[in-house]
């Protein structure tokens, strides 16, 4: 199965630099409605089976446009919901001290008031990965509308690394990566 992969559009707090996390009503900017709608045209031509997207309001923005030409229904998971920052939420970046997340706290444990950490992530990614696996075959072609850490952690699923080794690269708002989901490991004495 192909997976098109895809970060929501610039949010209004993408804009003001503020953590979003699973923060529910943070609207799209117009440039983040632009965004989508050129990553409609990269995905116009492809033959989507579906578009599963998070519950979060700027994926739900982003999604309608992608569903649109395809004549498809949307079908919102929490699984692809951002990772949880707990009181981080609606912060500003550039205002955030030190000792906010416990040294070693990031991939195992909880971040500092609340949150989820990417161990937790990565599980919700393995479980949304099984979920495809079972509903789609190998000739569909899916588009994920999801969020930037959501997506490195489901980007290091794919490659079949765990959540020490997530691999921080940019995604950009609407940037459309493709992979290929993996099948299923054998079930032990099949």
């Amino acid at each position: 199965m192909i997976l098109h992969l895809l970060r929501h559009g610039q949010s209004t707090w993408n804009l003001e630099g503020r953590l979003q996390g699973q923060t529910m009503a943070v609207p799209l900017t117009e440039l983040g409605r632009r965004q989508a709608a050129g990553a409609v045209t990269h995905l116009s031509q492809r033959p989507l089976s579906a578009v599963w997207i998070s519950d979060q309001l700027r994926a739900r923005q982003t999604a309608k446009l992608i569903a649109a030409p395809h004549g498809l229904d949307i079908t919102v998971t929490v699984l692809l919901r951002e990772q949880a920052l707990g009181q981080l939420e609606g912060r500003l970046i550039t205002a955030l001290g030190a000792g906010l997340v416990p040294e070693g706290a990031f991939c195992t444990g909880v971040v500092r008031g609340g949150g989820e950490s990417l161990q937790q992530v990565h599980q919700r990614m393995l479980r949304l990965c099984d979920s495809l696996g079972t509903q789609f075959g190998d000739a569909d072609e899916v588009a994920l509308v999801s969020h930037g850490d959501t997506l490195r952690v489901l980007l290091a699923v794919l490659a079949g690394r765990d959540q020490h080794k997530i691999g921080w690269v940019p995604v950009d708002n609407c940037q459309v990566l493709t992979r290929t989901l993996p099948p299923a490991p054998p079930v032990p004495g099949c």
